[in-house]
């Protein structure tokens, strides 16, 4: 009697104020509800003082807004990555087919990423680095296409157009690559140099096609 009455007003009342609620599975398989746990496999299940408390509450507004912000920067890097790219790549005179070398290596194309060392978004731009840059958020696809870009182009400028160079750089740190003249003898940094250049040569000869970016080289690096 005193289960039936507890089902009783948790189904009628949803305001009933209730203390405590236990469940167990009896030997016959059949599922318990009640309020005094007298047998020993009983399991709390519920402890608010108020049963309507227990529903499914509404998202705070500031993880719904972040999750929509998120949301509109997922959609927009859809539509619009090749857009920046060639906005990037007008604003600080680096060739877009070498931007998007240097995305599909660095992150594959994935706006969300996040290296063990701490690099985000599609660039790959350190915390440091993007703070420098005056990129405020290195998920937004924008900031971090045009703020990997520049920083790029600052390589360039230093290491006087040589590509080699100016892509260890961008991976190891200019300090390294100017104390030593040379790329630095460290295996990530030579394999990304190589990968970064395959990349780029199978753009220009149109064998990757992860985005439809056909334009006349702006910068032309050999």
């Amino acid at each position: 009697m005193r289960i039936l009455l507890t089902l009783f007003f948790i189904a009628v009342l949803p305001g009933y104020c209730l203390a405590t609620l236990y469940t167990y599975v009896d030997d016959h398989g059949i599922r318990h509800y009640t309020n005094v746990p007298s047998d020993k496999r009983a399991v709390l299940v519920e402890s608010k003082t108020n049963w309507a408390q227990s529903k499914p509450k509404t998202q705070p507004l500031s993880i719904k807004k972040s999750l929509q912000r998120q949301a509109k920067r997922r959609s927009t890097s859809e539509v619009g990555i090749e857009e920046y790219i060639l906005r990037a790549s007008s604003e600080h005179r680096v060739d877009p087919l070498l931007i998007k070398a240097i995305i599909k290596t660095e992150s594959n194309f994935n706006q969300f990423a996040v290296s063990s060392h701490g690099a985000q978004g599609y660039m790959q731009l350190m915390p440091g680095t993007a703070k420098d840059l005056q990129v405020s958020d290195p998920f937004d696809a924008y900031q971090n296409i045009s703020g990997g870009t520049r920083y790029f182009r600052n390589m360039l400028d230093n290491f006087r157009g040589d590509l080699q160079l100016s892509l260890a750089a961008y991976n190891a740190g200019p300090g390294r690559v100017s104390r030593f003249g040379r790329i630095p003898r460290i295996p990530e940094t030579v394999d990304y140099v190589r990968k970064v250049i395959r990349h780029y040569r199978a753009y220009q000869e149109g064998n990757i096609a992860s985005t439809s970016i056909n334009v006349r080289q702006l910068v032309t690096i050999n």
